[in-house]
């Protein structure tokens, strides 16, 4: 445990000590809120009462998604977890560490955000925070899942640039952050639900600010959960301590199957 302790530190500092991660845990995220905030309540009318949510969501997927998967493919390649292995640390420590600091890093912006996004911007507050937090939590942790296993995962870092854009781009654009989700065509809608943020966006709508959901918001949280799970078992099931030594049988291809509950979503949640 005090292995574990020492090593969770470490992590956690680096994101604070290292430019690019400081710059995609904490300056990318409030920087683009306060940018939103200052233009889309006035452009906008529907963003401010969703505006909370939507910046925490794009604070969790800067730091999931475009900050996460990089150090673990470059501590791969520089024969860091070779090390690791040596002196005994086992592969779920190194899993679960680095998704355990992101959480920690998405908790200290989405408290600024959440906190200041009222007085500033007028944006609306949650009317249940038992709700608000339990979506929060289960969401922020499968987005740190899923940063995790496309860093296991990606072979190199050109690769992680594709597979992270593949789910931030068109969770920004169709995700239900800058417009609601109502507001799309019908067949963009149902592209949208291939998106985790579709679920997080509809399950705090209904759950935490008594907005109307799109569906059942209690099924968002079940999908959100069940991706979770399977993102961060695929995490340690595909984890290879270098890429000369991949385990056999172990195809990356296998962590497609992290998308089922959303085609899933896709295809039983709406008519």
């Amino acid at each position: 445990m005090n292995a574990f302790s020492h090593h969770f530190l470490y992590d956690f500092r680096t994101g604070l000590r290292d430019k690019s991660l400081l710059l995609l845990n904490y300056l990318f995220p409030l920087g683009f809120y306060a940018l939103m905030g200052l233009l889309m309540t006035g452009l906008n009318p529907t963003f401010a009462p969703t505006m909370i949510p939507a910046m925490i969501l794009v604070a969790m997927m800067a730091c999931t998604l475009l900050g996460l998967p990089n150090p673990i493919v470059d501590a791969r390649e520089a024969g860091i977890f070779r090390s690791f292995k040596i002196n005994g640390v086992p592969a779920l420590s190194i899993i679960t560490i680095p998704v355990l600091s992101s959480f920690v890093h998405m908790l200290l912006v989405a408290l600024i955000i959440t906190f200041t996004a009222g007085p500033l911007f007028k944006a609306g507050i949650p009317i249940n925070w038992g709700y608000f937090i339990l979506v929060f939590v289960i969401t922020a942790f499968t987005f740190a899942s899923l940063g995790m296993l496309i860093g296991v995962i990606s072979p190199n870092s050109r690769l992680i640039v594709l597979y992270s854009q593949a789910i931030f781009l068109p969770s920004m654009i169709l995700g239900g952050l800058m417009i609601p989700a109502s507001m799309l065509p019908p067949a963009l809608y149902r592209v949208s639900l291939l998106l985790p943020t579709s679920y997080a966006m509809n399950a705090w709508r209904g759950l935490a600010f008594g907005m109307p959901p799109s569906f059942d918001p209690i099924w968002s949280v079940v999908i959100l959960l069940v991706s979770c799970i399977i993102s961060f078992g695929l995490s340690v099931y595909l984890f290879s301590w270098d890429n000369k030594n991949r385990r056999k049988g172990r195809n990356p291809l296998l962590g497609l199957l992290a998308l089922l509950p959303y085609v899933l979503g896709m295809i039983f949640l709406i008519q």
